[in-house]
């Protein structure tokens, strides 16, 4: 390695830097690592500005779930600025007027004291069916849910919901590109991610054999290889 690489992580909604702790030790290596704060605007333009004020000049950046979602709106504002892509369980599509609908039940349940109900509905989605009944798993999900709180959660359930459609961009994605998914994630179709690698020309697809939406602690040891690989290009 003759040159330290910036790396920028972001977390997917409700999540936090724990999410990517699993993987941390095997990424460090490539250089100095980032976990971006993406809850505290309630729009994708904001928070794509506000983390490329606080990020290096030049980076490498990783998007989880709506992280991805962030990184898309990154890539407009600023694509000369980012060194490599990793775009890990997450979609270039549109909210759905279903998803949209979904959402904003959501929204009105944590504004009213029911937020960890909410976290708790949304982890069969998150985890592979063999991990439903993980209690560790489960446990992360409420951990990270009460690092970002109910109002950031809100905050982030509006940016995700008046996301653009960002499947135009792809064609334009030049750098080295990791499209990371796992074979049964329920929250966002894998079919999703093959979509996404097909359209960037740059892109490798990893499909993760039993991995839900969390591949980072479903399959720490596969994301991380799968991430040293896409660091190493």
């Amino acid at each position: 390695m003759d040159e330290a690489i910036p790396i920028l992580l972001i977390p997917g909604l409700a999540g936090s830097p724990r999410i990517y702790a699993p993987v941390m030790s095997a990424i460090w290596r490539f250089g100095p690592v980032m976990v971006a704060s993406h809850f505290r605007d309630d729009n994708m333009d904001a928070i794509a500005r506000r983390i490329l004020a606080e990020a290096p000049p030049r980076f490498v950046l990783a998007g989880h779930s709506m992280g991805g979602y962030i990184a898309f709106e990154i890539m407009r504002q600023a694509p000369d600025r980012i060194m490599k892509l990793a775009l890990i369980n997450t979609q270039a599509r549109p909210d759905t007027p279903e998803a949209t609908a979904r959402r904003r039940g959501q929204i009105a349940r944590a504004q009213t004291g029911e937020y960890h109900t909410v976290l708790d509905e949304l982890f069969p989605g998150f985890v592979h069916p063999s991990r439903r009944d993980d209690a560790s798993l489960r446990q992360l999900v409420h951990e990270m849910g009460d690092d970002i709180g109910a109002d950031a959660f809100v905050r982030q359930q509006n940016a995700i919901i008046g996301r653009a459609d960002s499947r135009s961009t792809l064609a334009r994605i030049n750098c080295p590109t990791l499209v990371l998914t796992g074979d049964e994630d329920n929250t966002i179709s894998n079919s999703l991610s093959v979509e996404m690698a097909d359209s960037i020309r740059a892109a490798k697809l990893r499909i993760l054999p039993d991995c839900g939406h969390l591949p980072q602690v479903e399959q720490p040891q596969a994301t991380a290889e799968a991430m040293v690989e896409w660091l190493r290009r």
